[in-house]
């Protein structure tokens, strides 16, 4: 969550950190030194699947079920030489798990970003009754479980918040504008309809040059000659999972860019997108997780899956929360750990020559607010500051 104090903390140097520069090139300066060339390698190395995939939840707290499921996938997948599953693997646990993602995102991270928040503990009563717990431990792990959890999930939904069912919802309040008014009607009452509406106004006039990061492809064939060629990239290039680029070009990783919408954005391919476009989609995609998902037919709302590249060497993939997670392994003869990367969404966004610092680079270089409110629609996943 993006803060306005711009002082470091132990965390901070452990985990990472970015800095907004309004007015200043490059419009973002900073990164997670756990990303470094080399480090996971040296964590990891020697390591077994089990001890590799605990110490990945471990390292990578905030988004811990997608790194450790990812993980699981490129294990299995560099041990077994399992073939690459269709481009929308069903994977159940991981929608349920993506949608508490959203869920505690907007329970205790946009309640902080409102301007009247109070220091005290977030105000959660718009949660009563909601049957899915913000943290869960362990992650559900079979289909049953996770089917069980989204259908209760959606009936809270339905009754409590929308008063209506998820699917007459989402057909009624397609545009944006018609969304904003929803939101703006509901903002006593619901907290991260509060949050949207605030940030309405000011998000809304702003437009950032769309340039969506397109590795997953309906076409089996082709999306396995792109991952291979990514991860040739991750692993020849150096720094590559610090400030990664697609094809020589930087490129936008978030819920907005995933498999099932590639249809549809393609009409609309490298046109401007508005900021507000950018944070709504999370509202939007908890609800389309807990529909589509439960119809009981078509394709899953999100993609995962793993490729053999080589013997003993393998990559995987997980559309989660943030946008989409790779992860990259390379086995030793024993079956442990040599070598391991992971390419996140937060480097793609915050790439110090991307979308987002481009347009920090172009504010005013005291305003502030605006540049927290462009670095709040690509939600990065370390801490966040304005640089004095």
């Amino acid at each position: 969550m993006p803060e306005t104090s711009a002082a470091s903390t132990g965390t901070n140097k452990i985990a990472g950190q970015y800095q907004l520069r309004p007015g200043r090139q490059p419009g973002v300066a900073g990164g997670r030194p756990v990303l470094d060339e080399g480090v996971l390698a040296r964590l990891l190395r020697g390591k077994t699947g089990t001890e590799a995939t605990r110490n990945l939840g471990a390292v990578f707290t905030l988004c811990a079920h997608a790194h450790r499921r990812t993980s699981e996938l490129a294990l299995s997948a560099a041990l077994n030489g399992a073939p690459a599953p269709g481009p929308a693997h069903p994977d159940l646990p991981l929608c349920l798990e993506t949608a508490r993602d959203h869920l505690r995102s907007m329970a205790l991270d946009w309640m902080r970003r409102l301007p009247d928040a109070q220091a005290s503990a977030p105000d959660l009563a718009w949660l009563k009754d909601c049957p899915l717990a913000l943290v869960a431990k362990p992650s559900a792990s079979d289909k049953t479980s996770a089917v069980d959890q989204l259908s209760h999930l959606k009936v809270w939904l339905e009754e409590r918040l929308l008063g209506t069912s998820v699917g007459q919802w989402l057909d009624a309040h397609a545009t944006p504008e018609v969304f904003a008014a929803w939101c703006h009607a509901q903002a006593n009452r619901l907290t991260p309809a509060r949050y949207l509406s605030q940030c309405y106004p000011a998000a809304s006039a702003m437009h950032i040059q769309a340039n969506d990061l397109d590795i997953l492809n309906q076409d089996a064939a082709l999306q396995a000659a792109q991952l291979t060629e990514l991860a040739h990239a991750l692993v020849t290039q150096t720094h590559f999972a610090q400030v990664p680029t697609w094809r020589g070009q930087c490129a936008e990783n978030g819920p907005w860019t995933r498999l099932r919408h590639r249809a549809e954005r393609a009409q609309h391919s490298h046109l401007p997108r508005s900021v507000w476009s950018r944070m709504a989609v999370r509202w939007l995609e908890l609800l389309e997780i807990v529909h589509i998902s439960t119809f009981g037919e078509g394709t899953l709302p999100l993609s995962s899956g793993a490729l053999e590249l080589a013997p003993g060497q393998a990559i995987a993939w997980c559309e989660m929360a943030r946008g989409l997670l790779v992860h990259w392994v390379q086995l030793d003869a024993n079956g442990h750990v040599q070598d391991y990367r992971v390419l996140a969404p937060t480097e793609w966004n915050f790439h110090p020559q991307g979308a987002l610092a481009q347009a920090v680079a172009a504010l005013n270089p005291h305003d502030h607010h605006q540049a927290l409110l462009l670095a709040e629609a690509f939600d990065p996943c370390v801490g966040c500051t304005v640089e004095p």
